[in-house]
């Protein structure tokens, strides 16, 4: 562990300041089998350690789930509800879904929780995959008529409509690494056409989303790393940050790619969810540059780089001119004293990005559970709860407790 001073105490937030923690209806639900993702975990060849099968069980547990967050004095949960089981053929919508969130939302509700609903987190129907999906332009109405669809059946039971979860890592790693669905390697038309459909499909949902009975605010929701750019390719040598970067560096079009145009996007927006995990370093092409042998790095590989949260709102906050809510933000631990680190020093880094002005209206960690992490399974732990995947016993973690300690000191 480094030497870090713990943090004890968040301190006051502003009014209205929400603090919750998250998950994703393909993640935990289980038997999911009507998108893509679940087709790409079973076909042979796309890197897919393992199947979601019955993943957490929460379209059962549910109610298990919400007495998790309720325990932890958390004011709300952030969860996605499943396109592929609301709508599982074009045109057809089903009752029994609709009414099975509805019942979440209600049961949330009368427990004193607020509903952060999100409403694509990564899974696409098969039957608009098998269209096209996200390179198919007429996606932009079919996810308005869906999101018409399901806000006119449990609108007045949300508090937050997030529209589209990460819809940068979709088009990037589905049409460019080829680890998501797709699958595509180096296909940048795809994933430039991708871009532009999710863009325009955010755009379509919000007007619908305000239209629906409920009154809450809208917004999208975007990974952002914070990402130090070399443009002398020289990890080592002198970094330029994001906002002085000159427009006509070699990497400019995939930076655009993966934050900016959503920040774009989100024009008129009532908030941007910025979603960060770790800090990258970055060379003029825009392409991620080796770790320093010796570098601390999570289950995922990736950074372990807590503070990072604190710069990467700041930009948020700048390029879009909205208020901030961080959506996600958690660590990948075998350790759960590197989580309670990872929540000490984020929380840390936030807090001085508030003190700075940087308006931020609340924070959701990732993950509520372990649960299925996409291509790499159920290896990576997030959670602030252990899930044991036999029997579906829930067992929280010290970093739950610690992180209500400091969400209480913030009342």
């Amino acid at each position: 562990m480094s030497d870090y001073t713990k943090l004890t105490s968040f301190g006051p937030v502003p009014e209205g300041f929400i603090w919750g923690t998250a998950t994703a209806a393909h993640q935990i639900e289980g038997g999911n089998t009507n998108t893509d993702w679940w087709r790409f975990e079973h076909t042979e060849g796309t890197g897919t350690k393992e199947s979601s099968g019955d993943a957490c069980d929460s379209f059962n547990r549910w109610r298990e789930d919400l007495q998790l967050v309720k325990d932890m004095g958390l004011d709300a949960y952030r969860f996605s509800i499943e396109w592929a089981r609301i709508e599982p053929a074009d045109g057809e919508f089903s009752t029994v879904a609709l009414d099975h969130y509805k019942e979440i939302m209600e049961t949330a509700r009368g427990m004193g929780l607020k509903n952060v609903v999100t409403f694509h987190h990564f899974t696409t129907p098969l039957w608009l995959a098998d269209m096209g999906g996200w390179t198919n332009p007429v996606i932009v109405e079919k996810f308005a008529r869906y999101c018409d669809v399901a806000v006119k059946h449990f609108g007045e039971f949300i508090d937050v409509a997030c529209t589209i979860n990460e819809p940068n890592m979709v088009a990037w790693i589905g049409y460019d690494l080829g680890a998501f669905p797709p699958g595509h390697k180096g296909d940048m038309d795809s994933f430039r056409t991708a871009t532009k459909n999710f863009a325009a499909a955010h755009r379509a949902a919000r007007p619908v989303l305000k239209a629906g009975p409920g009154d809450f605010p809208v917004g999208i929701t975007v990974a952002i790393s914070d990402t130090r750019f070399h443009l002398d390719g020289d990890r080592n040598g002198p970094e330029t940050s994001p906002f002085d970067l000159p427009e006509d560096f070699p990497g400019a079009e995939h930076k655009w790619l993966m934050v900016d145009a959503y920040l774009e996007a989100a024009e008129g927006d009532d908030f941007v969810g910025v979603q960060t995990y770790s800090t990258h370093h970055v060379g003029p092409d825009g392409q991620q540059l080796p770790h320093p042998e010796g570098q601390r790095v999570t289950q995922m590989g990736w950074p372990f780089s807590p503070a990072a949260i604190g710069n990467t709102v700041r930009y948020a906050a700048a390029k879009s001119g909205l208020p901030v809510i961080v959506t996600e933000n958690g660590v990948a631990a075998t350790d759960d004293a590197d989580r309670v680190e990872y929540i000490s020093v984020a929380l840390t880094a936030l807090r001085e990005a508030m003190n700075d002005g940087v308006d931020v209206r609340g924070y959701f960690y990732w993950s509520l559970l372990d649960n299925f992490e996409w291509a790499s399974g159920f290896a990576p732990f997030f959670g602030l709860t252990k899930v044991d995947l036999k029997t579906f016993a829930r067992s929280p973690k010290p970093s739950s407790a610690y992180y209500a300690s400091l969400v209480a000191s913030s009342r």
